[in-house]
């Protein structure tokens, strides 16, 4: 049971992080693309109606994927019952935004709004067709087709995407782009999943999983809401281009975030969750999590902070050089993500979603008391309380995890600190020295090689074991 059970974490973990940086990677050629074409207001429009489409498909799912994915005994009945409630709640959803379109367009005094955000809404409609096939492979572990698809239709959008913005179809590009990709994947799960609903709707599925779902529902509403909050503040208090801004920093520093937090919460969950009795192997795995992802995690954010400015240039040029301090800030203030993602899985895991739906609500208590004591000093400012927030609910979320495992707070912090001062340290270097480039895509390769060259030493030097892990995973890919 222990080789199948690492075996299955290993693949979940190696699938799921094609899937992510594979979608990561596509989303990041074709984002470089569409910035040089399109302008910030282009994005500030689509993206203060983003926070709708977020809510919107967590609340079709309403947490009852994760409780079916839980379930050891999930039936036809109950894949099928999900189904259909899926479809009425988008149905209700999608006329709900349809007629709140005009009040939408009011509230950011953007009358165009009308027009793009009933016909984005319909990607609403098309969420549900394909959610419980995504679901039922989660189930199975089978991130490999999940991977495929998720990367084919992200591709194919993105290349519709860029087509369109060539011939200036301007903020509808971004519109048919989001389409493309759920409409996409609609049309490509069956292939990897041949499974048709029955025509049949039991409350008593909806019963044994609402205990379960109804909190995690909670949480993920609260995470769609605050993931978007920002761009309705911004877009609501300040011109629509710096919405434009706001977004390319919020895009970048969510191929960190998006992409690890994804991997953990879609890789890990189910496997945790085989194991959610068994406390010293799940405290065992939890610190191997917790010190393994803080040795990529922590330089890589870390390097992007440093170099921000040579990135965003020659990336996007200069014209989004507003998002560099943006772009900062928001990188800082998912530093501690990752372990926060993996503490609410491991409590998720343990059957715990009430005591994870609590530590949402504190840190989106803090956010919002950063976003009411810094909203007059500006958007740096407020994205300054931001970093505050997410670093004392990341704290807070430790005594939950010594609680739940009796993993004490010193052994919490001696899992990241060494890797945390090599980053920082390394980060400060890297930072401080003079680089003899004339251009910014010069200075970035200096600085990422200087970087990553005092990284390794250091870790070579002050955390042997992880260097031999290391070797030991290039020595892998090389001899393949």
């Amino acid at each position: 049971m222990g080789d199948n059970l690492k075996k299955n974490m290993i693949g979940a973990l190696a699938w799921s992080s094609v899937n992510i940086f594979g979608i990561q990677f596509i989303q990041l050629i074709i984002g470089i693309t569409l910035a040089r074409i399109l302008m910030p207001a282009d994005y500030g429009m689509i993206g203060v109606l983003f926070i709708f489409i977020g809510v919107s498909t967590v609340l079709i799912d309403g947490g009852f994927a994760q409780g079916l994915i839980r379930k050891k005994d999930t039936t036809e009945k109950d894949l099928s019952t999900i189904f259909f409630l899926n479809l009425l709640t988008s149905a209700a959803l999608y006329l709900i935004l349809y007629f709140s379109a005009p009040l939408i367009s009011r509230f950011f005094s953007q009358p165009a709004l009308i027009e793009y955000s009933r016909v984005l809404f319909i990607a609403v409609l098309i969420f549900p067709l394909y959610l419980i096939q995504q679901t039922q492979l989660l189930k199975k572990l089978d991130y490999k087709s999940i991977a495929i698809v998720n990367i084919v239709s992200v591709a194919i959008s993105g290349i519709l995407a860029v087509i369109l913005a060539i011939r200036g179809f301007g903020v509808w590009t971004l519109v048919y782009q989001q389409l493309a990709f759920h409409g996409l994947k609609a049309i490509a799960f069956p292939f990897f999943l041949h499974w048709k609903p029955q025509f049949s709707f039991t409350i008593s599925t909806i019963q044994n999983l609402w205990k379960f779902s109804i909190p995690l529902l909670g949480q993920t509403s609260l995470n769609a809401i605050f993931n978007q909050l920002y761009f309705v503040i911004i877009g609501r208090f300040y011109p629509i281009q710096q919405v434009g801004y706001f977004t390319q920093a919020n895009k970048y520093s969510e191929t960190v975030n998006a992409a690890t937090q994804s991997i953990l919460s879609s890789g890990i969950f189910p496997v945790l969750s085989k194991i959610h009795d068994d406390k010293p192997r799940l405290l065992r795995i939890y610190r191997k999590l917790i010190t393994s992802v803080s040795t990529i995690t922590f330089p890589f954010v870390i390097f992007l902070m440093v170099a921000a400015q040579p990135i965003v240039v020659t990336l996007i040029t200069e014209k989004w050089l507003p998002s560099v301090i943006l772009l900062q800030l928001l990188l800082l203030a998912n530093l501690f993500t990752p372990m926060f993602t993996i503490n609410i899985n491991v409590l998720n895991a343990q059957g715990q979603s009430a005591t994870s739906l609590k530590l949402e609500i504190i840190k989106k208590t803090l956010i919002v008391i950063s976003i009411i004591s810094c909203f007059s000093f500006g958007i740096e400012v407020m994205l300054a309380g931001f970093v505050a927030a997410n670093f004392l609910a990341y704290l807070i979320s430790m005594a939950s995890i010594k609680k739940s495992l009796r993993h004490f707070y010193r052994h919490q912090v001696r899992d990241l600190i060494i890797t945390l001062m090599i980053s920082s340290i390394t980060g400060i270097i890297t930072w401080i020295i003079p680089y003899p480039a004339n251009t910014a895509a010069i200075k970035l390769l200096y600085m990422g090689v200087t970087f990553l060259v005092l990284y390794l030493l250091a870790v070579m030097i002050f955390l042997p074991e992880k260097w031999s892990e290391i070797k030991e995973v290039l020595k892998k890919i090389t001899t393949k």
